[in-house]
């Protein structure tokens, strides 16, 4: 491997303090993009098809950047570093979340954190009660 594809985080794109709360950036991001569709007339079906329609595009953006990473295309070769599969994987989950937050806009932290205790319920065993942090109590 090229010391190009083990390279993990170049010192320059450490992003800086994040200056307000992820779901409120998520649903200012949900509000511009929803008031740009609806600028070009599109209905919520339409607006959620293509909010969908984005999440599999970046995703598709994911898996190019793995492939750079490993270097598996001849004709390419490295072209692609995993502090690149990092931000393409950040951009699913962005990309994803300001899905949620147009389809959901009053409840969708609510929704994603029921989602995940669920979906993680089936892979992870539940905590005894002496694991769980008393009220008040921060892990």
């Amino acid at each position: 491997m090229s010391s190009r594809t083990e390279q993990t985080t170049p010192p320059s794109a450490e992003p800086g303090p994040v200056e307000e709360d992820i779901w409120e950036t998520i649903g200012r991001l949900a509000r511009l993009f929803e008031a740009h569709d609806g600028a070009r007339g599109l209905d919520q079906a339409q607006q959620w098809t293509l909010q969908v329609l984005k999440i599999a595009e970046e995703t598709g953006e994911a898996s190019q950047a793995v492939i750079g990473a490993r270097g598996t295309n001849p004709r390419k070769g490295d072209s692609h570093t995993w502090q690149d599969v990092h931000s393409e994987v950040a951009d699913v989950v962005i990309t994803g979340m300001v899905a949620l937050a147009r389809m959901r806009p009053d409840d969708a932290e609510q929704y994603l954190r029921h989602q995940l205790a669920a979906k993680a319920a089936k892979f992870l065993p539940a905590a005894s009660a002496a694991d769980r942090p008393s009220p008040g109590e921060t892990t």
